[in-house]
Formats: C-alpha cells, sequence, structure tokens
C-alpha cells in the first residue's frame, strides 16, 4: 500500500508517521496515543530530569507494545555572560513593572540540558528503538554508546549539508526540516535563517543526497501533505503542530484557544523565547521586542527571565510570554483523539496515492 515501506520496516509501525516532540506541550498520555494509532511516539527528554525521562518511558512501556523515540537536545552549552543577562532584563523590565514582579528576584535557570553521560546511562537502561537528536548529534564515544545499546539514530538536518553531514556519522534516518517547521530550528552546520529552504525545496534535494530514509517535516498536517512528502522523496513524515489541540496534548487553554485562532500567516522564526531560532505562534513579546532581537541572549538562557512573566500572564489566561510552538500549517489542525488523528491521516494519505497512481 505505501510506496515506500523502509521508514516502517526500519522502525516496526504501522505507517510511516512520526510525532514531532514537542518538549513542553506533552508526555507518555501523546506519544502512547499515537502509538495506538500506529505511528511512533516521540519523548521529548530534553527539559526532563533522567529520573522522570525513566518514569515516562515506563508508563509507556506499561500501556503500549510499541517502539519509543526519546528525544534529545545536543547543542553545546553557552554560558551566559552578566553583562548579556543584565541586557536581557533591561528589556523586559517594563513587563516586570506591569506584572508587579521584582526583576532582581532568584529565577531557577531555564532546563534544557544537552545530552550527556547520565542521559546515555538512561538510555542504555531503557533501549528506546529509537532516539533522536536535534542541532546535530552527540560527541562520538557517546553515539557509539547509544548504537551499541541497540537504538536507531535519527536527527534533523535543515539543509542538503547537514543531512550529508548526519548520513555521515552514522544516522539510520535523516529528518528534513524544512523552515514551515514548528519549534526550534534543528540548524548545526549554519545559523543564516534566511538561507533555510522550505520543506518543498529541501526534501527531494536531501533524498537525492543520502541513501538513508528521509522524513520529512514543516508544514504537513493531513493526508494530502503526507502524499506530497512521498511524492518528494520522503519514506515517511514527522508531524507536530497537528496534534497540539489533541486532548492527549498538555496545552493550557488559553494555548488552544491562540492555536484555534492561528492561520497560515500566524507564526514566526524568533529567538527572543529562548536564545535560539524557533517557529511559533506570535505573540506579545514577538511583537515587541522581536522576532529576531539582539538582546536575546544565548539558548537556553532567554526563558530564564521570561519564566515569572509567563507564569503571571498565564495566571490571566494570557499568552504574551509563553513559547506556542507551533508550524505553519497549524490552521489546519483538528481536536481529535491522537490515536484517531494518525489513524485519519494514514488513511487519507493512502486515498491521495490511490488517487495519484490512477
Amino acid at each position: 500500500m505505501w510506496p515506500d515501506r523502509r521508514l516502517i520496516d526500519l522502525f516496526k509501525t504501522e505507517f510511516p508517521i512520526v510525532l514531532a516532540p514537542m518538549a513542553g506541550v506533552m508526555d507518555a498520555e501523546l506519544v502512547i496515543a499515537v502509538a495506538e494509532g500506529g505511528g511512533l511516539g516521540s519523548l521529548p527528554s530534553a527539559m526532563l530530569s533522567p529520573e522522570k525521562a525513566r518514569e515516562q518511558v515506563n508508563i509507556i512501556r506499561q500501556r503500549v507494545k510499541a517502539p519509543v523515540n526519546m528525544n534529545f537536545f545536543c547543542h553545546t552549552p553557552i554560558e551566559l555572560t552578566a553583562e548579556a543577562e543584565a541586557r536581557w532584563k533591561q528589556r523586559l523590565t517594563g513587563y516586570y513593572t506591569e506584572h508587579g514582579l521584582d526583576p532582581s528576584a532568584p529565577i531557577n535557570a531555564a532546563n534544557r540540558a544537552p545530552f550527556d553521560a547520565s542521559f546515555c546511562e538512561i538510555v542504555e537502561e531503557l533501549k528506546p528503538e529509537v532516539v533522536s537528536f536535534h542541532f546535530g548529534l552527540p560527541e562520538a564515544a557517546l553515539l557509539k554508546r547509544v548504537k551499541a545499546a541497540g537504538c536507531l539514530v535519527i536527527s534533523s538536518a535543515t539543509t542538503v549539508k547537514e543531512a550529508v553531514w548526519l548520513e555521515q556519522h552514522g544516522v539510520d534516518a535523516v529528518i528534513a526540516q524544512g523552515a514551515e517547521a514548528g519549534g526550534h530550528r534543528g540548524m548545526f552546520l549554519t545559523d543564516k535563517i534566511s538561507e533555510q529552504p522550505g520543506t518543498f525545496a529541501l526534501v527531494p534535494q536531501v533524498a537525492d543526497a543520502v541513501k538513508v530514509p528521509v522524513i520529512a517535516a514543516g508544514g504537513i498536517a493531513d493526508g494530502r501533505g503526507i502524499a506530497a512528502a512521498l511524492a518528494l522523496g520522503a519514506s515517511g513524515v514527522q508531524i507536530g503542530s497537528a496534534y497540539l489541540r489533541c486532548p492527549e496534548s498538555k496545552v493550557s487553554a488559553g494555548g488552544r484557544k491562540a492555536l484555534a485562532e492561528a492561520g497560515d500567516d500566524s507564526t514566526v522564526i524568533t529567538n527572543v523565547m529562548t536564545g535560539r531560532p524557533a517557529r511559533g505562534v506570535q505573540n506579545r513579546l514577538m511583537r515587541e521586542a522581536g522576532p529576531i532581537s539582539p538582546d536575546a541572549p544565548p539558548f537556553p538562557h532567554a526563558a530564564t527571565a521570561l519564566a515569572p512573566l509567563k507564569a503571571a500572564a498565564e495566571k490571566q489566561g494570557r499568552v504574551d510570554f509563553t513559547n506556542l510552538w507551533a508550524g505553519q500549517a497549524i490552521g489546519m489542525g483538528r481536536e481529535l483523539p491522537a490515536a484517531e488523528l494518525t489513524r485519519d491521516l494514514a488513511k487519507s494519505a493512502l486515498a491521495r496515492l490511490r488517487q495519484m497512481a490512477g
């Protein structure tokens, strides 16, 4: 039925659909639902402690007999200088005053740790079928241990050059992340946001450049998008934004309202939320301080000073300082249980492929 079974055979899933790992707005519940629907569930683990990651994977294992993808960041940490922190706090002072907050009060640092030895030990213990990385790959010794644990390795490429680099460094599949995609740009060999290709341009060029299966990501939210990605040479797709309004997602009530009202022009690529370029639904901070600001400290430190503002605004039902990561197809999201949505995506993709073949 599927024109390219390489990803299905690799992951041993019913459908070539991967749930995008969306840190902060999902947990084991969405992973389980997508797995029950026949896709590959992905657990975002970069913001979890090793203990919490273990707990989440154990919940998944108890509920479904299906492959699991654990996702990690592998950025190189950059220390926050006092000067950069002061400049960012100064930029946010007006917002602190408006919300009756003390800008000098201590705040817990934003937790987005790169993949390290402690995470690697958890992977070796839990043996997820798939481990995915964002921002390249971890150091060779850690990657070797992940592979020795029997895990398949995948990672995101935002350019052909990055895709080739990932294949040369041993990934089993490449996620081709077009500029339409929600969340952090996976870029690691470039910092030129203006040069990032869209999904339609990126996928066929990556498919031509690498031998491993390609997973298309960015702007894919229905069966037409899946069929188009496969027609362009992808073996499967990674979908995130389409699942944000599912009952299993952990998006706040204010966030759900913003997502339901979003259209094709509602998202922008910004660095003011975390310090690293990412696509999300435009909020007050992005409009007034960004979307790209030289004042934003490096990833993930921009998020630290925003935490009190985010909490204060969310108490009032507003998302002025909330990073609602979402792609350009967010307007196509539906309020369906995730298992049902996954099966519907696969069914409509197959119908469209049959139509194209006829």
